[in-house]
């Protein structure tokens, strides 16, 4: 287990840092634009810059990783047009260095944070008590994203210990870079239980959702998005608008995030 965590945790980093070169390439072109994004938005947001790229002609390069890792990045000079984060604190974060524009800053969606377990078509718990935890964990790992930055882990610490749960379950804990990587644990069954967004859940086959956690256990899960300071052109602008239009709505929709007027 010690093993598979690393290795997910220097393949993010690796991804990421190449990734990023290629972005710096790319964004020499006016027409390109690179946007850097909370992991748990890429299924959506593949969907999303496909359709942006064939509506509106730009070139979208998509840079995914956990929200620290991208706001740190951000903060040093990586070169992103657009910034989308999993929550406010870590836009805040850069806002208050002036790393992103604020006006240009708005929510795009919601989500909600869910208990996964490895399996297709499990039947859910009645209730998220502690003794359903124990008895499906049996000594086995419960997948989170690092509880004390990235924000699927921060909001799922504060779930359980909510729910009175954190003290139960906490030393079960196997700890990810990203939400994506606690999901990939699950869904190939080195994780017998994982912590993630309902987004992340449906993107997977190989996992069920058990429950979900109530809205007040946690702080509100929202995806802020804005345009890097100095990185002002067409087609950063074009992307987000078009991350507001009814098209990109639908498919955040679809893909099990939270839109406004849902």
């Amino acid at each position: 287990m010690g093993r598979m965590v690393r290795h997910f945790r220097i393949l993010a980093g690796w991804v990421v840092f190449a990734t990023v070169l290629l972005a710096a390439n790319s964004s020499a072109r006016a027409d390109d634009v690179t946007v850097f994004a909370a992991a748990s938005l890429r299924t959506a947001l593949d969907e999303i810059g496909d359709a942006f790229e064939r509506d509106t002609g730009h070139r979208l390069t998509r840079v995914y990783a956990g929200t620290p890792v991208l706001a740190r990045q951000i903060a040093q000079g990586a070169p992103a047009d657009v910034f989308i984060a999993a929550n406010i604190d870590w836009m805040d974060w850069l806002e208050a260095q002036g790393r992103v524009v604020s006006d240009t800053r708005r929510d795009l969606a919601g989500n909600q944070l869910v208990v996964i377990a490895h399996g297709a078509d499990l039947s859910p718990w009645n209730e998220l008590g502690g003794e359903a935890w124990v008895d499906i964990l049996d000594g086995r790992p419960l997948a989170m994203a690092l509880v004390d930055a990235v924000p699927a882990g921060l909001y799922g610490r504060a779930a359980l210990g909510s729910l009175g749960l954190w003290d139960e379950v906490g030393g079960h804990v196997v700890q990810t870079d990203n939400v994506r990587a606690a999901l990939a644990l699950v869904a190939l069954g080195e994780a017998r239980l994982g912590i993630v967004y309902r987004s992340d859940a449906r993107a997977e086959p190989r996992v069920s959702i058990l429950g979900v956690f109530p809205e007040d256990s946690h702080p509100r899960i929202r995806y802020p998005a804005a345009r890097v300071a100095g990185r002002e052109h067409a087609a950063s602008e074009a992307l987000l608008d078009y991350l507001q239009s009814a098209a990109a709505r639908e498919i955040l929709r679809r893909q099990g995030f939270v839109v406004d007027d849902d």
